[in-house]
């Protein structure tokens, strides 16, 4: 009996510190709200940087367009051009190599003066023809190369854009994993806001409007809309329903409104964070609407949700 007793009392150790084997190995529901947390941010970050990576796209495939369209004016321009220096050429050739002086020692002395004119004006109408060839010559080829060029970047850039795209949709997958870990469910549910909505006036009235009518619904990367959002896709949102334009980039809004002190702040200002890496709209009252992150929807929450980087005044 006294052998059993001690074999059991063994065998309880035993589990008891597989048990807290197990406890220690397993992240408590804390630790992996913090892990999601960081790692949301993190994706966050990125997807800012796809964010500014499409603006980049748009602008050159407007380029693109704009060079394609020069193209058939210039190339017009040189047609033109050739077809004068072609005359001259052929002129030149009909005429031999009777040059400059044998005109002026044809004939007698009484014109000589209108002579020399009209060959000064033939030399510069001559040369104005093959200036005018150069030039066209030089600004076709130019923008040759130049949409050549263009071209290789867009291309460069969609694959970049394509490329990001993909790890960005990897990293949303373990990410959605781990908030099921923790929380059950990957992505945060909750009704569509129906309280009272600040009255103010003006152009920031109707875009802190447009943002409380948004709250509980989806944070999507890249999304601007109209029932999913990120962080600049949101603010960029609420300000096109008040007329005015901001670029999808919370980097690029900052480089677009007028940057203004925390004491300054009027509901719909905008408030940055993370060295630009997270945007909110002010809605006054110490509050701030904002996308969070990946799982999570549009809230109404306090303004000090982290360390503000800066605040911007929409013009």
């Amino acid at each position: 009996m006294r052998l059993r007793a001690l074999a059991v009392a063994a065998m309880a150790v035993a589990m008891t510190g597989s048990l807290a084997t197990a406890a220690h190995a397993a992240p408590s529901t804390s630790e992996l709200t913090k892990k999601i947390e960081a790692a949301s941010n993190q994706l966050e970050d990125i997807t800012e940087n796809y964010n500014k990576m499409n603006i980049s796209l748009k602008k050159t495939i407007a380029d693109e367009k704009k060079l394609a369209a020069s193209l058939a004016p210039a190339q017009a321009a040189l047609k033109e051009a050739s077809a004068r220096v072609g005359t001259l050429a052929s002129t030149t050739y009909k005429q031999g190599r009777i040059g400059p002086m044998t005109a002026l020692l044809t004939g007698g002395q009484d014109d000589l003066v209108d002579k020399i004119s009209y060959l000064d004006q033939i030399t510069r109408a001559n040369q104005r023809d093959i200036d005018s060839y150069t030039e066209a010559t030089e600004n076709f080829s130019s923008r040759q190369a130049a949409l050549k060029a263009t071209q290789a970047k867009q291309t460069a850039q969609v694959n970049a854009l394509a490329a990001r795209k993909t790890q960005i949709q990897k990293d949303i997958k373990k990410l959605m994993a781990m908030r099921t870990e923790a929380y059950g469910q990957a992505q945060e549910t909750t009704s569509k806001y129906t309280g009272p909505i600040p009255t103010i006036a003006g152009s920031a009235g109707k875009a802190v409007t447009f943002a409380y009518n948004q709250l509980g619904e989806a944070y999507e990367f890249g999304a601007d809309g109209p029932s999913t959002w990120d962080c600049s896709g949101l603010t960029s949102g609420a300000w096109a329903a008040a007329g005015k334009s901001l670029p999808h980039n919370t980097e690029a809004q900052w480089g677009v409104v007028a940057h203004i002190s925390r004491s300054q702040l009027q509901p719909g200002d905008l408030v940055f964070y993370r060295s630009l890496g997270h945007v909110a709209l002010y809605v006054g009252g110490g509050q701030i609407i904002d996308a969070p992150h990946t799982g999570t929807v549009v809230k109404k929450r306090d303004m000090d949700i982290m360390t503000p980087y800066g605040y911007g005044r929409v013009k």
